[in-house]
């Protein structure tokens, strides 16, 4: 996983702070990131051999299912920690943070 990769998993938005993913959850986030990250060559391959374009859209699928996968778990583990952190230290902005990502998340 590149440093890029690892820091939006570790980040919570602000660079000064960190997400509080066991290694476990890290570790699960990466091999998914990996597994996503080889499907999409697949996708690429695809298309430069002209596969047939409903098979290249069902990967584009899956893989859109997989990247969104992804996003529960850090959404979840975000509101469990980074979220509950930031209301008990009284940050209420938090709270229109996390609605901003969600939006993006559901489009």
């Amino acid at each position: 996983m590149s440093s890029a990769e690892l820091n939006i998993v570790q980040s919570c938005h602000t660079s000064d702070r960190n997400s509080h993913h066991s290694e476990k959850t890290k570790q699960n986030l990466q091999a998914r990131l990996n597994r996503i990250e080889g499907q999409i060559r697949g996708i690429k391959g695809m298309v430069e051999k002209d596969a047939y374009c409903d098979d290249v859209l069902n990967q584009i699928a899956a893989v859109q299912s997989a990247l969104n996968s992804v996003g529960r778990i850090l959404l979840e583990g975000h509101m469990k920690s980074c979220v509950i952190e930031r209301i008990q230290e009284g940050d209420n902005t938090v709270i229109d943070e996390l609605l901003t990502t969600m939006n993006k998340l559901m489009k």
